[in-house]
């Protein structure tokens, strides 16, 4: 299987499966100097882990991670310091269960990938899916966990903002309420947490699944990241949440809400301000225009589709050609939206690496 591979200058590639003994990640490009520790990749990866409520995947996996390469160690025998070769970084699977599988190894579960892969390699991993399984984005928040420390100043955050029919009250969005440990679902909505618990638990029960949106907001954005035509800062965000499993489209700034306004209102106005740097009236750019970052937050939301894996009856085929109904067992996330979250930062922040770097290549800025 080719293209593991994603990125330019910060250049991450990830290995493994979702029932072999291990997955991970290579970062190659990482600049040498940077200071992380362990617990900062690992606090990334908590917020992704499997198992942590009824919401989600009941899978246990603690997710520890280990750095193999690519680093010394500062005088605090804590701090690692990169040293610019490869940083590569294993998370070792503990809690398969690939009997669970079984039964669906020679039929397609429709609205998933298991007949396009066994088209496109004639054999195909049943268990869990393999690579498309989402089990493989934990190697990507850990790599995101780095690609946050190349960029001084850089806030990465998410949050989902609607599950199913439900959407959250933009008039309460309240970022440090994403992470409280009273809410399972990254909402900014402290009032929304008993919508959603009481929805997706009907869903749940009924053996179904639904979907969700996120919002990634990137804050400390240098202005003058991308370039225009074949590197865009907004195309390579975009490519970078659409490789998520799941993931049905993306928008950036305003998006597809942009085409049912007019100039005058989609127009970012700008001023002068007091400090000699131009300040913008509005963001419906998403921080974005031509391709470049203005030095504005950049906004970019994802819609993830419900997960095929799910108890109630599908028609569909199997390898020999029989009409059969596929029914998932298994331990599976009813809406897989609400880890995509800690995903869906990371693929923005490693977005924004990558064109740090590759800007203060071209340019010697930054």
């Amino acid at each position: 299987m080719s293209h593991n591979t994603f990125g330019h200058l910060f250049r991450v590639t990830t290995w493994g499966e979702s029932h072999g003994p291990a997955l991970g990640c290579v970062v190659d490009g990482c600049p040498p100097g940077i200071r992380f520790t362990r617990k900062d990749i690992q606090d990334e990866l908590d917020r992704r882990r499997p198992g942590q409520s009824r919401f989600v995947t009941q899978r246990r996996e603690p997710d520890e991670v280990k750095v193999l390469s690519g680093f010394v160690f500062d005088e605090d025998g804590e701090t690692m310091i990169t040293t610019g070769t490869p940083v590569s970084m294993l998370i070792e699977n503990v809690d398969q269960r690939s009997k669970d599988y079984g039964e669906i190894a020679r039929q397609y579960r429709p609205g998933h990938a298991d007949y396009a892969y066994e088209v496109k390699y004639g054999l195909r991993d049943h268990r869990g899916g393999g690579r498309s399984s989402a089990r493989e984005t934990a190697a990507r928040v850990a790599a995101g966990a780095l690609a946050r420390k190349v960029v001084p100043g850089l806030v990465v955050r998410g949050a989902l903002i609607s599950m199913g029919e439900k959407d959250i009250d933009r008039a309460n969005w309240n970022w440090n309420f994403v992470d409280d440990a009273e809410n399972p679902f990254f909402t900014p909505d402290p009032a929304s947490v008993a919508v959603f618990a009481d929805y997706l638990d009907g869903i749940r029960k009924a053996g179904n699944s639904v979907g969700a949106v996120i919002e990634v907001v990137a804050e400390g954005v240098p202005a003058g990241l991308g370039a225009p035509i074949y590197a865009k800062l907004d195309q390579d965000i975009a490519s970078n949440l659409m490789s998520i499993n799941a993931v049905k489209g993306v928008e950036i700034g305003n998006g597809f809400e942009a085409a049912r306004i007019t100039g005058d209102r989609n127009a970012d106005e700008m001023r002068m301000g007091n400090d000699g740097k131009p300040v913008f009236l509005s963001n419906n750019a998403g921080g974005i225009l031509g391709g470049i970052s203005t030095g504005q937050a950049i906004v970019a939301r994802f819609a993830v589709k419900p997960t095929s894996s799910i108890l109630t009856p599908r028609k569909s085929i199997d390898k020999d050609g029989n009409d059969v109904e596929v029914m998932t067992k298994g331990r599976h996330d009813p809406c897989v939206g609400i880890r995509a979250v800690p995903i869906g930062e990371a693929m923005v922040a490693c977005a924004i690496a990558d064109h740090y770097l590759r800007h203060r290549g071209q340019t010697g800025r930054v």
